[in-house]
C-alpha cells in the first residue's frame, strides 16, 4: 500500500468522487480514505452536499413562484430593450 497523503487526498477529492483520476491514483486514495479518518469525514460531508444539491435540483419551483420569475424576466427584459 502507498498512502498518497493527506494533502493529495484532499486536493484530488472531487475529482476521485466523480471518478475522474486514473486508476493508480483513484487506489491510493481510495486507500488513504480507508485509513485516515479526518479525510474520510471530509469525503462524506462532500458526498453528502453533492448529493443534497442534486436532490434540489431535480425539485421544481411552485406554480405561483415560477409565473412570478417568468413575469419579472419579462419586465426585465423588456426595459433592456
Amino acid at each position: 500500500m502507498s498512502d498518497c497523503g493527506c494533502d493529495k487526498a484532499r486536493r484530488d477529492l472531487e475529482e476521485y468522487l466523480r471518478n475522474e483520476v486514473c486508476n493508480t491514483e483513484h487506489t491510493e486514495i481510495r486507500e488513504h480514505l480507508e485509513n485516515c479518518q479526518s479525510c474520510k469525514d471530509e469525503a462524506l460531508v462532500a458526498t453528502t452536499l453533492t448529493e443534497v444539491i442534486a436532490r434540489a435540483c431535480r425539485e421544481t419551483a411552485p406554480e405561483e413562484l415560477r409565473e412570478q420569475v417568468f413575469a419579472r424576466l419579462k419586465v426585465a427584459q423588456a426595459s433592456s430593450h
